[in-house]
This record gives C-alpha cells, structure tokens and sequence, in this order.
C-alpha cells in the first residue's frame, strides 16, 4: 500500500510539472515585442524616476504611451507579462535581453557624450584667440562712430 502511495505521488508530481502554470492568452504578445515593451516601460519609467518633470511637462502617461504604440490593452499586456514570468528559464532570458540592450544602449551614449565634449572643447581653443590691442582700439573706434550717426 505504502509503495503505491509513493508511486501515485511520483507520478503525479510529474504529469502536475508538464501543465502549464498559466494558460497561453488568446492575444499572444511575441516573445521579441514584449522584450520591446517592456524596455519602453523601463526607459520611461526611468525618466519619470529620476527627472519627473519632464514627463510632466509634456503630460505623457508612460503606460497609456506603450499601449498606444503597440496596439494592446492593459488587460492583454497584464495576461502576456504573467504568462511570460511564468516560465521561469523564459522570462530570464527576456530579461538578459534587457540587460544586454541596457549595456549597448549605456556604451552608444557614453560614446556621444565624449564625442560631444571634444567638440566643445575643440571649439574653446579655436575661439579664444588672443586680440591686440590695436584691434581692440578699432573696434571701440568703430562703435564710437555709430554711436554719433
């Protein structure tokens, strides 16, 4: 009796673990769209984190923004986040994806942010040529002179 009690158990904990957890929603999200709306979600969960004022002023909803422009509702988005999340080596995965857009994303950036500052401080070398005083006289000569026209 013991041994058949152990036996159901087995089995049963194994046809229990092919069930899916949650059922597949009728409005799929594909897996590399979700990856996409969900980095849209972080980036501008982001921005209203750290500058609110800037989402403010321009009177976005972050959440009605991505729902806009991808073409879903709450309710699907909700059903697709749960289904994802549910298959634990899937939703890593999603998330490594993240990550790695993140990294690149943080590189390009840091890249333009240098490159914009050499110009910056190229454009300071060229413009403060030092000025003699000759030009200096002609120029105050000059503005003199349309002052008096």
């Amino acid at each position: 009796m013991k041994k058949l009690i152990s036996l159901l158990a087995v089995v049963s904990i194994f046809i229990s673990c092919k069930d899916e957890v949650v059922k597949k929603p009728n409005r799929l999200i594909e897996k590399e769209v979700m990856v996409d709306i969900i980095y849209d979600l972080s980036l501008l969960e982001a921005i209203r984190l750290e500058n609110s004022a800037s989402l403010d002023t321009f009177k976005i909803n972050s959440k009605k923004y991505i729902y806009k422009k991808y073409k879903i509702d709450s309710l699907q988005f909700a059903q697709n986040n749960t289904y994802y999340a549910s298959d634990y080596e899937e939703y890593a995965n999603i998330v490594g994806q993240l990550e790695d857009r993140f990294t690149k994303k943080k590189a390009e950036i840091t890249a333009l942010i240098k490159a914009e500052a050499k110009k910056k401080k190229k454009k300071k070398k060229t413009v403060t040529k030092p000025v003699s005083p000759t030009t200096k006289l002609i120029d105050s000569l000059e503005i003199n002179q349309r002052k008096r026209l």
